[in-house]
């Protein structure tokens, strides 16, 4: 089932995510879901808050980023099959080169910035079936894990671009929170006046 995407302004969107059970109620159906709405969206990830859960859940998929040119072919394999579900996902470590890359968010519609963060990224989680993973990604997988950490963590992206940038997309931000955006998915707007 395809799920209305929560727009920034929200409150859900700034709680820090609590960690889950194997027997947390429709566990199983809430990751398959939340996969059909990513990919509804044209997403490489989703985190729990986005659909309106305060919990340690986010999904990726990097294979949308395979099709760069740029990238060599062990790159663009990796990224093809880098699919993943985190849960309770802990970030050990983030260093490496910083570097910017035009990050947008599916909760922030039709608004992109560049976001400086490291370039690789040690994480623990564990998957859907509960098994406990450690890993460490670099490139574009580690930075859409950070994106998508920073979501369990309370954090949006446009929390990480200056001043006056945030000064600049104030106004676009306002409006993502009352409704007066037109995205090609379904959302739920905070302050959206109902008719």
């Amino acid at each position: 089932m395809i799920l209305p995407i929560i727009a920034y302004g929200d409150p859900v969107l700034r709680k820090v995510g609590v960690e889950i059970t194997q027997d947390y109620p429709n566990l199983k159906e809430l990751i398959e879901n939340m996969k059909e709405t990513m990919y509804n969206a044209q997403g490489v990830g989703l985190a729990a808050p986005q659909i309106g859960k305060a919990i340690r859940l986010f999904i990726v998929d990097t294979s949308p980023f395979s099709a760069d040119e740029d990238l060599d072919e062990s790159e663009r394999t990796f990224l093809e099959n880098f699919k993943r579900v985190f849960i309770n996902a802990k970030i050990l470590k983030e260093e490496g080169n910083e570097w910017a890359f035009n990050e947008g968010c599916l909760s922030i519609p039709n608004i992109r910035e560049d976001v400086v963060r490291e370039s690789e990224v040690t994480i623990e989680y564990v998957d859907e079936n509960f098994k406990k993973h450690t890993e460490t990604l670099n490139g574009l997988a580690a930075r859409v894990v950070q994106h998508e950490y920073d979501h369990i963590e309370g954090i949006l992206f446009t929390d990480k671009i200056s001043s006056l940038k945030k000064r600049l997309i104030k106004k676009k931000l306002e409006n993502i929170s009352k409704g007066k955006v037109n995205p090609d998915y379904r959302m739920k707007f905070p302050l959206q006046k109902r008719k």
